[in-house]
């Protein structure tokens, strides 16, 4: 409301304190807010120097925008089979391209469903074979890695304030970085290449946020830690209650990690069918992603095999998890779940 009543609606002060708490809370030096997720991830690859004539690889298993947004920049897209416990980007498949001579510019990890990707391997790699590594952070807010906020491995990262994200703006982004130069080239994509006045060094967007959604963003950062404890709580009773449960297989968390459960996603034998099962329990679920990026029309020039996130878009099913479920919503899920095995 003082926002609205000062008449600031537009990117200003507030933004900039969101971006400074922000990359605060992470572990980083340099925030920069933009509209969305999606123009968060354009933004860094430019702010990165990826465009025309580079090439990125990342992992089939995600939403579209982490290949869309390297293709946008002008950067050639190919894939990265994942690990079948985590769900993120494999890097002993990626290692095994890269010492066969593969050219490679840039890396994408997704930090999938809010468990971080093994970032300690993937900045090893990026050290080794001089590449640029971009953490794909719009579901782990949060999440950490041997006590180490994600957000912070890479040479830049990404976060989404969507509504359905574990924070929200109402719609915004973010890309941390630590490097100067890749702010400034950042700074100036985010404001039409703006580098004071009416000056403009270089082309960019309009990707600024409001001064409204960044005091959104300011008064969700105070409940962030809420709801991180909710969701971690939600998931161990889950877990606990489901890790016998024939047939499924919850999620992991491997010693180091904190996962922050954007989603709870279990692998299941009989996906459509438990979830046709809860669905009529009143259950609500759902299914992230069905389609693998590679096999999707707008990637049909890419090809390629990679069984194991093919295999997952098979039989992932994420289970309610969110902070405002009661003890009682939990004893259904689970009633639900050991209904269906019995069944």
């Amino acid at each position: 409301m003082e926002v609205i009543d000062s008449g600031m609606v537009a990117e200003g002060d507030v933004v900039h304190e969101f971006e400074s708490e922000f990359a605060s809370y992470c572990g980083a030096d340099i925030g920069l807010a933009t509209t969305n997720g999606t123009t968060a991830l354009h933004t860094a690859l430019v702010g990165l120097g990826i465009g025309e004539g580079d090439r990125v690889l990342t992992t089939p298993f995600s939403f579209i925008a982490t290949a869309n947004m390297p293709r946008l920049a002008g950067a050639e897209v190919d894939f990265v089979d994942i690990d079948p416990e985590t769900y993120n980007i494999d890097p002993d498949a990626l290692e095994s391209r890269l010492s066969a001579g593969e050219d490679v510019d840039a890396v994408i990890a997704v930090h999938l469903y809010g468990l971080p990707a093994d970032v300690g391997r993937l900045r090893e790699l990026a050290d080794e074979y001089d590449f640029k590594l971009l953490e794909d952070a719009a579901q782990a807010h949060g999440a950490k890695y041997e006590g180490t906020r994600v957000g912070t491995f890479g040479d830049a990262a990404c976060f989404s304030f969507y509504p359905t994200k574990n924070m929200t703006t109402g719609e915004g982004g973010m890309v941390l970085t630590d490097d100067e130069d890749v702010a400034e080239r950042t700074r100036r994509f985010i404001d039409h290449g703006r580098t004071e006045g009416y000056e403009h060094a270089s082309v960019g967007h309009n990707f600024r946020m409001t001064n409204i959604a960044a005091a959104i963003g300011l008064a969700q950062m105070e409940r962030l830690p809420g709801f991180t404890e909710a969701r971690r709580r939600n998931a161990a009773r889950l877990t606990e209650e489901l890790e016998d449960v024939a047939g499924v297989t919850p999620p992991t968390e491997p010693e180091g990690y904190e996962h922050v459960y954007h989603q709870y996603t279990v692998r299941v034998d009989d996906r459509d069918g438990l979830q046709e099962h809860l669905s009529d329990a009143g259950v609500g679920t759902g299914v992230y992603y069905p389609v693998p990026i590679h096999q999707q029309p707008a990637y049909d020039d890419v090809g390629g095999s990679y069984p194991v996130a093919e295999a997952a878009t098979e039989e992932v099913l994420s289970l309610p998890v969110h902070p405002a479920l009661e003890e009682d919503d939990l004893d259904d899920i689970v009633a639900a779940m050991t209904r269906s095995v019995v069944q």
